[in-house]
């Protein structure tokens, strides 16, 4: 209805307000009405050339409407008028990878990145463009399959969504001094709601596990390096030579996301540390980073469960580790986090042969 009246004024040559027209627009975008977006947009801009709301969400109807070559003709504009807009430069980072320009993307992804460090959307866009590949839940998700662990344990469970990706008869142990379920957990996971520190100080794992050894960990909990290399070192002394441990968060986006102080959101910390650490002290480790978007997944075989060197120089390890600064990624990050590629046959292959319920098998 909104959108006739608006039509009709236009046709009489009275154009409604700016601010009518804009919400018009928003909604019509909001339901996929593309060309009806674009149709208003257009002739508002022909009276207020630089409405930079305007042009942004006309850059953006066409777009998605799989005109991007356009777009960016009304995103360019923008961004004249508003250089610092982080929609108009998001849009322009999506423009732009529609169209194939991935360094324009990557580049606009970072300008919105620095003028809104909070905003997910550049975030989200630049974790894909650097890393490509499948969602680390669903990685999970496909480890879990193959693996077919009997035991699994979670250091960090938030809403308890990747938790519940261990089905029956895995026995599966979340910890975390907080967690927020938002749907009841499954009869084969148990919860403990308290730091992971204060669980292994205070706990016997293997008790909880029914004597079983952790055949698969996954460490996401507090984004501070040194938590999760005592996580990592607890974890490792309750495994097996061929159990595995995840790390999540170890390839940060930016620096900004890699920052210790907490924030809401996009903020990986700087667990990137640990796998450092890991290489330099730890050559016996099997370690790699699986490029999943947002923040890598990293993945530890050839454990030692009757290593200690971890714990006897802890207070050494995080000291050092806390002196090495973001900078020391500015060349080579791929290499030095040991980068691997998120396929699934390389991952595979890097999980090799599992304990656990028998050989690992992949479901049809």
């Amino acid at each position: 209805m909104l959108l006739k009246v608006v039509r009709d004024l236009i046709r009489n040559r009275n154009t409604p307000p700016a601010s009518d027209i804009l919400r018009l627009a928003r909604e019509l975008l909001s339901r996929s009405r593309h060309e009806d977006a674009i149709e208003i947009l257009t002739t508002l801009l022909k009276h207020e050339p630089a409405c930079v709301e305007a042009l942004i969400l006309c850059g953006t109807a066409k777009r998605e409407a799989g005109r991007s070559g356009e777009a960016l003709s009304d995103l360019a504009r923008a961004l004249v008028l508003a250089p610092d807009d982080p929609v108009g430069l998001y849009e322009m980072a999506a423009t732009s990878y529609m169209l194939d320009d991935m360094r324009r993307a990557i580049e606009y992804c970072e300008r919105a990145r620095r003028v809104a460090p909070e905003f997910n959307k550049p975030f989200a866009l630049l974790a894909q463009l650097r890393l490509g590949g499948a969602f680390y839940l669903d990685v999970l998700a496909r480890i879990l399959d193959h693996v077919k662990p009997r035991t699994y344990v979670e250091i960090g469970i938030f809403q308890g969504g990747s938790l519940r990706l261990a089905k029956p008869p895995t026995l599966a142990i979340g910890i975390d001094p907080n967690p927020h379920l938002v749907e009841p957990l499954a009869g084969n996971h148990k919860v403990f709601a308290e730091t992971s520190d204060a669980f292994f100080a205070g706990r016997d794992l293997r008790a909880e596990l029914g004597g079983l050894p952790v055949d698969l960990a996954f460490i996401d909990g507090m984004h501070h390096f040194e938590f999760a290399l005592r996580d990592f070192a607890n974890l490792e002394r309750h495994g097996a030579r061929d159990s595995t441990i995840l790390i999540h968060d170890c390839y940060p986006v930016d620096r900004e996301s890699a920052a210790r102080d907490p924030r809401d959101t996009n903020w990986s910390g700087d667990i990137w540390r640990l796998i450092v650490l890991l290489k330099k002290y730890r050559p016996d480790l099997s370690v790699h980073t699986i490029g999943a978007p947002p923040t890598g997944l990293g993945l530890v075989r050839n454990l030692d469960p009757g290593s200690c060197y971890l714990h006897e120089h802890h207070d050494l390890l995080r000291d050092e580790f806390l002196e090495l600064d973001y900078s020391y990624l500015d060349t080579d990050m791929g290499g030095k986090l040991n980068l691997f590629p998120n396929d699934w046959e390389n991952i595979r292959a890097a999980l090799g042969k599992q304990g656990g319920r028998g050989e690992a098998t992949d479901s049809p």
